[in-house]
């Protein structure tokens, strides 16, 4: 079953994919077979030590790409044609100098993204990955990342985006790093009195 069927609580004959949506069982099969997580015992402690090959990071790269030049055969706008295409592009430079380990995000992060309600949803807004408006879908399952906001995605199309690049596909913020809270200072002076006070 996939994310979606899941998270909806369908079954497969109960539900027929919308025509854009990738197909991308290859590719989490891949994630799962390299992924220090989906390791065990002695392979994990191998492979946490090591990391997945350049080989094994660059093929996870090129089943994403493929799955997009898919999508790019019948893009429905030259808009999300040329979105696919800077997504892509990434995806290329990537394959040539693999990086030394997959700068994704994790399943745990993906569980954790704000789901967006059906009625909050515009009637024209729609996925920049496969270009389906959002309400089309009768389970819709829309999240919106902790970057820029508003960029909203289908969860199955961005979710191996995020797993491999760790990035918003359409901002490239980098969602791995924390938030940094910054506690306003007051006058350095006032604390000083406020110390003397407590103690002396």
């Amino acid at each position: 079953m996939t994310t979606y069927e899941v998270e909806h609580n369908i079954k497969a004959e109960e539900y027929r994919p919308r025509r854009r949506r990738p197909d991308m069982s290859s590719f989490t099969s891949h994630l799962h077979q390299i992924s220090p997580d989906a390791a065990t015992n002695n392979a994990r402690s191998q492979r946490e030590r090591t990391g997945p090959t350049p080989v094994d990071t660059a093929a996870l790269f090129h089943l994403l790409l493929d799955q997009l030049q898919t999508l790019a055969t019948d893009a429905p706008t030259e808009e999300n044609r040329d979105f696919l295409g800077s997504l892509m592009s990434a995806l290329e430079d990537d394959i040539r100098a693999p990086p030394k380990k997959i700068p994704g995000v994790t399943q745990e992060y993906l569980d954790t993204l704000d789901r967006v309600p059906r009625k909050s949803l515009k009637k024209d807004e729609s996925c920049p990955i496969c270009a389906e408006l959002f309400v089309d879908d009768p389970y819709p399952l829309v999240v919106e990342l902790p970057c820029h906001g508003n960029h909203k995605f289908d969860l199955e199309c961005v979710g191996p985006w995020l797993q491999s690049k760790g990035t918003c596909p359409m901002c490239r913020a980098d969602l791995n790093k924390k938030k940094v809270i910054e506690i306003p200072k007051d006058n350095e002076e006032e604390e000083e009195d406020d110390v003397d006070g407590l103690y002396g």
